[in-house]
């Protein structure tokens, strides 16, 4: 069976994200959304936090997992039978970074494959640092982030 895994930092996810994460559901057996903790990018939400919001907008595909992990996302893939990650694209940049990460990771990981999925169209402007720049300006992020997520981006913004 293939495992793949959508990995990230998802803070916070966005309906981009989870887009990506229902389609990809649809592609595969078994999903498992790796959560990363990445410090450089100084998350707003701390990597549990994270998790247990990714689970709650996942809970009703039966074939996504969610896991956190640090580290490279390769040594995660071995560790975890994964044999495809799945790489969201909405720029030309994207696919260019996404690429050579591809390449670095087979090289890593030889039995590592990687797959890039555009967003739909009504996603393609999503980011997660645009939702929080947006949400902590008082702007609305409802049709940005899943209802889940709301009370805790506005909790975290300083918000209520």
């Amino acid at each position: 069976m293939v495992i793949a895994a959508y990995s990230g930092t998802f803070d916070p996810i966005t309906y981009g994200h989870y887009d990506i994460i229902q389609r990809a559901a649809h592609m595969f057996p078994r999903l498992i959304v790796a959560v990363g903790l990445n410090p450089s990018k100084n998350p707003r939400f701390d990597l549990d936090e994270r998790v247990t919001l990714i689970r709650d907008v996942v809970r009703k595909l039966p074939n996504v997992e969610v896991k956190g992990f640090s580290g490279l996302v390769v040594d995660f893939a071995r560790d975890n039978g994964i044999t495809v990650l799945v790489r969201g694209v909405r720029t030309v940049g994207d696919v260019d970074y996404e690429k050579q990460m591809a390449v670095m990771n087979r090289d890593l990981y030889p039995d590592l494959d990687t797959v890039m999925l555009a967003p739909s169209p009504e996603y393609a402007h999503l980011s997660s640092s645009l939702v929080r720049e947006l949400a902590a300006l008082g702007a609305p992020v409802e049709k940005l982030v899943p209802a889940a997520v709301i009370p805790a981006l506005r909790e975290r913004i300083g918000l209520k």
